[in-house]
């Protein structure tokens, strides 16, 4: 741990709350269509597009807005309304204005390390929409960088390392994502804290216990600063 110069964080559901978020605009979508199927094959639906769109459209509310869209059109046998895909897009923008609530614990941990190390935030996701949050979160102050990315894989984190000029051993990743936040860092020689959160996306899921070194795992954010 002594190596470390940058610590990263990843942003939705690590720093502010976000899956709660699509969650709520899912169910409104299920509701719109239960009279075509039933809430649980709709979301099966959904999440089949939305995977499928990720190379066009990739991460964030726009994406998931054009994915109901497309699968609105799809489940109702291309006789969806205009009303019905006016509601579809108002959902989307109720979830572009949702209030930005910060996890527990968070400002603390940021107060503490800031000035200590180099802190970046590293997400994915829509540019605009990330960085709206940051400003709106009043969290930008602690961060040197920000990284926003289509994906987070190996190259990506390769990349950010280069570009921070450190090696990938200075490096520590903290979200709550093993898939995107941890595992990819620990395969390129950096640290990796995974700090969960009680809900996920369902793409986000890995079903992989991970004994590694350079890995920790923690119940809150908080809990970091008794190794750092």
């Amino acid at each position: 741990m002594k190596n470390i110069q940058v610590i990263a964080f990843d942003a939705d559901d690590t720093l502010w709350i976000n899956e709660p978020y699509f969650q709520k605009a899912e169910k409104k979508f299920c509701d719109m269509l239960e009279d075509y199927l039933p809430h649980h094959t709709v979301s099966r639906e959904l999440l089949t597009t939305e995977i499928k769109n990720l190379p066009d459209y990739g991460y964030g509310v726009k994406s998931f807005m054009l994915s109901m869209i497309e699968t609105a059109i799809q489940i109702s046998g291309k006789t969806l309304s205009l009303d019905a895909i006016e509601k579809i897009i108002e959902i989307g923008k109720e979830m572009l204005n949702e209030p930005i609530e910060l996890l527990e614990g968070v400002e603390e941990v940021l107060q503490a390390l800031h000035g200590r190390y180099r802190l970046v935030m590293a997400t994915k996701g829509d540019l605009l929409d990330q960085e709206r949050k940051l400003q709106r979160s009043g969290l930008a102050k602690y961060f040197h960088h920000t990284e926003i990315v289509s994906e987070k894989k190996e190259p990506e984190y390769r990349k950010l390392v280069k570009h921070l000029d450190i090696p990938p051993e200075a490096f520590l990743m903290i979200g709550n994502s093993l898939k995107s936040d941890v595992l990819p860092v620990l395969n390129i020689g950096g640290y990796g804290f995974h700090v969960p959160y009680h809900t996920t996306w369902a793409h986000e899921r890995i079903d992989t216990k991970i004994e590694h070194e350079n890995f920790k795992q923690f119940t809150k954010i908080n809990e970091i600063l008794a190794y750092l």
